[in-house]
């Protein structure tokens, strides 16, 4: 008898503490998951579930999405209750991330703005760049089924396709690549990258919508780590104000900073404002980046973050990515334009859990 006790009390405590195990959906086979139940999620009660639904109207307007979701799709054209509609059509997944289920990171982007002229000038001196016409693009799954949605980029020389020209090269160099207009500002003209969409304020009052349309293949570095590593900021004070204030105060160390980012972006003119990988005009705090090794674009998310003493928790959804966002618990927020904008996503940097809202059906 006492055996059998003794038996029955390992087999509990196994039972007790055992976890949801992790596994693979067939929509995310290199992301980690575990199944939950909404209630699990932070004060999912508290969402506005008819922004979210209208989101979701909006998002199925594209064929990417309405291919995926095409009978949710119409489905969500004629609903009584946008909340009933979302718990009833869709199950949220806890994305982990690693062995160890650590939170990931949440960092916010803004659509950034530059004073310009189409004409080049003493003032107007620094070029934004459409696409150049020698930078060429080898699909690597077209060889390699493998690789997946892997590129390389580069330019011919001679009969050799070699790396194409860094920031610091590209300023020395004539590239083959017509100019959207010039700029006042290199840091400003860096920042636009590094948001990837912004507003070009002309000097004729008039204005033109930039949106991202291709890089030159180098690997995105960070100059807030930079500047981390050459003492020059604190770790704890590293902030996209603090980097930028850093700039202007030593104007001739900006190109030696800039330049330590060997990538570089090139745009295309847009006929809205900032607009994500998805063609859709991104929403300001429900548009996220992703990288989507990890989370197909377009897909519906739940984020909590711990921010000081408060929590942001809400619905988002996958409309964006980035050179920087890489990883499966990694997010970024676009938070609107201007100065509010620019200061709220320059602070922003909190742990983060996500879940993925994938429609009901079987999952293996």
């Amino acid at each position: 008898m006492k055996l059998i006790m003794i038996l029955f009390s390992i087999l509990f405590l196994f039972i007790g503490c055992s976890k949801e195990p992790t596994f693979t959906t067939k929509e995310l086979p290199h992301t980690q998951v575990k199944v939950t139940t909404f209630n699990a999620l932070p004060n999912f009660s508290k969402e506005n579930f008819s922004e979210v639904l209208s989101l979701f109207n909006q998002e199925c307007q594209t064929d990417k999405i309405y291919n995926a979701y095409a009978s949710l799709c119409k489905k969500a054209q004629n609903v009584e209750s946008a909340k009933e509609f979302i718990v009833h059509n869709f199950k949220p997944y806890l994305i982990v991330n690693g062995k160890e289920e650590r939170k990931g990171l949440l960092t916010g982007y803004y659509e950034a703005q530059v004073t310009a002229s189409y004409k080049k000038s003493q003032r107007y001196k620094y070029p934004i760049y459409e696409t150049p016409k020698d930078l060429v693009i080898v699909d690597l799954s077209s060889i390699y089924p493998q690789l997946g949605n892997m590129r390389l980029r580069g330019r011919m020389k001679g009969n050799k396709l070699v790396p194409y020209y860094t920031r610091a090269e590209v300023k020395n160099n004539d590239i083959n690549a017509s100019v959207l207009c010039y700029c006042d500002s290199a840091i400003d003209r860096f920042f636009l990258e590094v948001q990837g969409s912004g507003i070009a304020k002309m000097d004729d009052n008039s204005s033109i919508y930039l949106g991202y349309d291709n890089q030159n293949g180098h690997k995105y570095r960070s100059i807030g780590k930079y500047l981390i590593d050459k003492g020059e900021i604190s770790r704890d004070k590293i902030s996209l104000q603090s980097i930028k204030k850093w700039l202007l105060e030593h104007p001739k160390r900006v190109d030696e900073v800039l330049n330590y980012n060997n990538s570089m972006v090139f745009f295309s003119k847009r006929e809205q404002g900032a607009t994500g990988a998805l063609g859709i005009e991104l929403t300001p705090m429900r548009s996220i980046a992703v990288d989507k090794r990890y989370i197909p674009l377009g897909t519906m998310l739940y984020l909590n973050a711990d921010l000081n003493s408060t929590q942001l928790s809400r619905v988002v959804f996958a409309q964006d990515t980035g050179g920087a966002i890489r990883g499966s618990v990694r997010a970024d927020l676009f938070v609107g334009n201007g100065e509010k904008a620019m200061q709220y996503a320059g602070v922003l940097k909190a742990p983060l859990q996500l879940w993925i809202l994938l429609p009901k059906r079987e999952v293996k």
